[in-house]
């Protein structure tokens, strides 16, 4: 969920993610121990985010997941608008619009003002959402060539059958 300046609220179900798991990883921005003032909410405690720029276009957004000193983290890759999650409609558009980890940012206005922002509130509130059963897919992260055979990783998880999830082809369905 996302609280703007003036109260308003936008929200979201998460469906496609990736990880990141820091030093140890060539596709992570903290590989090898990075510290860079960019960086420095991965260094920081989880729960909360790590917004950077990419391409001098997009934003995108991390959720750090481990203790302070451990840089690892989840990039939000997709949403979908809660209505649809219900079972209720959405368009393709609404879909579409916070499909990719940019769309998302644009949607959502997370900017890197956000970033090292808790988020259990005020501006960003990650909660679990209404339960539903679902198939998972996973697959090898997006855009991360550079990373050699980390690039490979079967770290990006997806819902199986969601509109909104990106680069779907790439993924398979995940053995229970």
């Amino acid at each position: 969920m996302r609280v703007l300046p003036g109260g308003e609220v936008r929200s979201a179900i998460i469906v496609e993610t990736e990880a990141y798991l820091g030093i140890e990883d060539p596709a992570a921005h903290t590989w090898k121990g990075r510290r860079t003032p960019r960086v420095a909410p991965m260094w920081g405690p989880g729960g909360h985010a790590y917004v950077y720029f990419v391409y001098g276009i997009h934003h995108c957004m991390n959720v750090v997941t481990r203790e302070g000193g451990a840089p690892q983290a989840v990039l939000l890759r997709a949403a979908v608008p809660e209505i649809w999650w219900r079972g209720g409609e959405a368009t393709r558009d609404e879909l579409r619009s916070l499909s990719g980890p940019g769309k998302l940012c644009k949607a959502l206005e997370i900017t890197r003002a956000l970033s090292g922002v808790p988020l259990t509130g005020p501006e960003l509130v990650i909660e679990a959402g209404p339960s539903r059963t679902f198939s998972r897919l996973e697959g090898p992260r997006v855009g991360v060539d550079y990373a050699g055979e980390a690039a490979t990783w079967p770290l990006r998880f997806a819902v199986a059958g969601c509109p909104a999830v990106s680069h779907a082809g790439k993924l398979t369905l995940r053995p229970e």
